[in-house]
């Protein structure tokens, strides 16, 4: 059998096992209750700025999405912010993002200062190394890119586009529609 000082150790071990499973079984209810205020709050706040809010159209909607993600899980989680807080930081995201929105909506100055522009990073089937440098995309990221939009070979790419947003755009064509006698390079 066990003695002393392993009982000791056995003891602590399943006290501590339980703890981590029951230490903040209290707060379940303010837990639940966070839960549902902050997200009928979010719902309210979608309501009042859009679902563009949520859009990853620009770098500025991913952040505040990115971001009010993050303070919704501290405020039911940890409620650190408290609660009231927490809804109101999320209520500044939004309305910071609106308002950047609606600022490069109305101002061309304003969107030729705050927005990226599109690059184009394949054309014809030929890839623009100069510009695939310029934004730091491997040939290995660009081809996953192109066999994630089913391309086949590369003579089937019309363009290829990192957006504003960060996403990757292929425009290409079908392999019925192209007729060429040479065995174009294949994606690897």
């Amino acid at each position: 059998g066990l003695v002393g000082s392993e009982m000791c150790i056995r003891d602590r071990f399943y006290t501590m096992k339980l703890d981590y499973f029951t230490k903040d079984i209290g707060m379940m209810p303010e837990i639940i209750i966070g839960t549902i205020v902050v997200y009928i709050a979010v719902i309210i706040f979608t309501r009042i700025f859009g679902l563009k809010s949520f859009s990853k159209m620009t770098g500025f909607d991913f952040v505040n999405t990115v971001a009010i993600g993050n303070l919704i899980g501290m405020t039911i989680a940890t409620s650190n912010p408290k609660l009231l807080l927490g809804i109101l930081l999320i209520g500044l995201l939004y309305l910071a993002n609106y308002l950047v929105s609606l600022l490069r909506f109305r101002s061309k100055s304003a969107r030729k200062h705050l927005d990226n522009s599109p690059v184009l990073i394949m054309r014809d089937g030929q890839i623009l190394y100069d510009n695939l440098n310029k934004v730091e995309i491997t040939e290995n990221e660009l081809r996953g890119k192109l066999r994630e939009a089913n391309v086949i070979r590369l003579n089937e790419v019309k363009a290829v586009i990192l957006e504003t947003t960060g996403d990757v755009s292929v425009l290409h064509l079908s392999l019925i529609h192209i007729s060429e006698p040479t065995r174009p390079e294949r994606i690897s």
